[in-house]
């Protein structure tokens, strides 16, 4: 079940969501890193995937999370978590996880068997949040004491993948 701190709601995306998920990306990772801006640039993530994307916003309209997500359409018995943020204001107060639980609960509904996620080898809290919700690490080489594959995401782009049966 998803709590949130008071004064917060939760919706479904919209693709007027994108400008501020952009902008929230590059104050929230206190950079404008084109790379990641890059993995949730695409306005289409808004446009074709609101029913299984959520997110969080204040009563004044700030927002303080989303979570983009959406199902295989080759194998709809597999289920996709493409990008998910926190405000560093609102970490640890178990958004994520509420946001993730409700991701499992929607994917179950649509029939999907199994789940999916990637994170970047440097990036050992994400790994930790994943083990944490069950998620199995896949990976075909060590890179930075984790097992990862290179240029998961073009040359020099290595990524954790994770599995976690619904």
């Amino acid at each position: 079940m998803l709590t949130l701190p008071e004064g917060y709601g939760v919706r479904h995306t919209r693709e007027t969501d994108h400008p501020v998920i952009v902008d929230a990306i590059g104050r929230w990772w206190d950079t404008p890193n084109r790379a990641m801006l890059g993995l949730l640039m695409p306005r289409l993530f808004l446009q074709f995937f609101t029913r299984t994307s959520w997110i969080v916003e204040s009563e004044s309209g700030e927002i303080g999370a989303f979570l983009i997500a959406f199902r295989s359409q080759d194998d709809p018995s597999i289920a996709y978590i493409h990008f998910v943020g926190v405000d560093p204001e609102l970490r640890r107060a178990g958004i994520a996880r509420g946001l993730y639980e409700q991701v499992f609960e929607t994917m179950r509904g649509l029939g999907c068997t199994e789940i999916r996620a990637i994170t970047g080898p440097f990036n050992k809290r994400s790994q930790a949040f994943h083990a944490a919700l069950g998620f199995t690490p896949h990976g075909d080489r060590d890179i930075d004491g984790v097992l990862a594959y290179p240029d998961y995401d073009g040359p020099g782009e290595p990524r954790v993948a994770f599995t976690r049966a619904l």
